[in-house]
């Protein structure tokens, strides 16, 4: 049976004032006047499926389970739904709190939606609110995705998850704020609740050798982050494993550093991820691929954010074992996987 028999209510258009008033009302809710659920036991529902959503959510599809989730835009919830979930244009700014109907259908709940500037997590704006509308449903579990870099600038210094986090940055902030109020929500809710800091995020489609690949000038972001020392990674496969090895753990209510073995700068990735070109597709590339220029410029501003995060509690309580331990295993694997970018203009010539 598809989950769509589940979602009527949110559909429906009807007004916000109408969704709050039900979400406080103590009686159980009822989606469309139909209680059934979906005939899979396993639920998931993603909020905000972007890279990491996308990929985790195919996982599980294949792995038999419901999976369901929002995005932001019509464009991306018709291919969602062209991929096979079922898709929800959600606007943080504006939240539908009838959406929670939804959520309250599935045993499991991602939450990969970043804070908002002055707002933080769209979903926490109304805590009672949410609470009221996801208690007594099936959610069994729920992880928040964090980043690494609430832990601020650390001098280069190796930190684990008893490190004090010193946020630096307004968005940092609110991440750091948002992991406890989603522990708390699901101690609430008596169900397990986990909050994972990701390192800088890659695989296929989204790595050094993607970005080479573009022959395109580094964004402001990547230019910034340039100039570090050290920086944590996590291929997005380890995210999905980690999520995964947190169903069966007996943890509950932990927050869990998610980054490889190695931290390395940045200059040194995209020279390998070059070197891995050059070797498949000799002689391909118009121009070689430099950032001393953007170093140099992020070099005035000086060197932030300085820290190497470790991974030995996602290791030794999740039991973790990791696909790709460093960038080279990761970008290898990525580029193994790829079709000749430069056939067209092999076809052409």
């Amino acid at each position: 049976m598809s989950l769509s028999l589940c979602i009527t209510y949110v559909q429906s258009g009807r007004a916000n004032e109408e969704s709050w008033s039900r979400l406080a009302s103590p009686e159980p809710l009822r989606v469309g006047g139909d209680s059934r659920e979906p005939k899979s036991l396993k639920r998931m529902f993603i909020l905000g499926m972007g890279f990491v959503g996308n990929f985790f959510g195919e996982q599980l599809k294949c792995q038999g389970w419901d999976v369901s989730g929002t995005c932001t835009s019509v464009v991306k919830k018709k291919k969602l739904q062209d991929m096979g979930f079922d898709a929800y244009h959600f606007d943080a700014n504006e939240p539908e709190w009838g959406i929670l109907d939804v959520v309250n259908c599935h045993t499991h709940l991602l939450v990969s939606i970043p804070p908002l500037a002055g707002i933080g997590d769209p979903m926490l704006q109304h805590g009672e609110l949410l609470k009221n509308g996801l208690m007594g449903g099936s959610l069994q579990w729920l992880c928040y995705l964090s980043s690494t870099s609430v832990y601020g600038n650390c001098g280069g210094e190796w930190v684990d998850e008893e490190y004090p986090a010193s946020p630096t940055s307004e968005l940092s902030k609110l991440r750091l704020a948002a992991e406890e109020r989603w522990l708390n929500l699901g101690g609430n809710l008596g169900i397990a609740a986990y909050a994972f800091r990701l390192g800088g995020i890659y695989g296929p489609g989204r790595s050094a050798v993607d970005t080479i690949l573009k022959q395109e000038a580094l964004s402001e972001g990547q230019r910034r982050r340039t100039c570090r020392l050290y920086t944590s990674r996590i291929h997005v496969e380890d995210i999905c494993q980690a999520l995964q090895a947190s169903f069966y753990a007996s943890s509950a209510g932990k927050v869990y550093n998610v980054v490889d073995d190695y931290p390395a700068p940045r200059e040194e990735v995209f020279a390998y991820a070059q070197s891995l070109i050059e070797k498949k597709w000799p002689g391909q590339i118009t121009r070689s691929f430099e950032i001393e220029d953007s170093l140099v410029t992020a070099k005035k501003e000086g060197f932030a954010a300085e820290k190497r995060v470790s991974n030995a509690r996602m290791k030794k309580e999740l039991g973790v074992r990791l696909v790709h331990p460093s960038y080279r295993t990761g970008l290898q694997s990525i580029i193994d996987q790829m079709d000749n970018p430069f056939r067209h203009i092999l076809l052409d010539s």
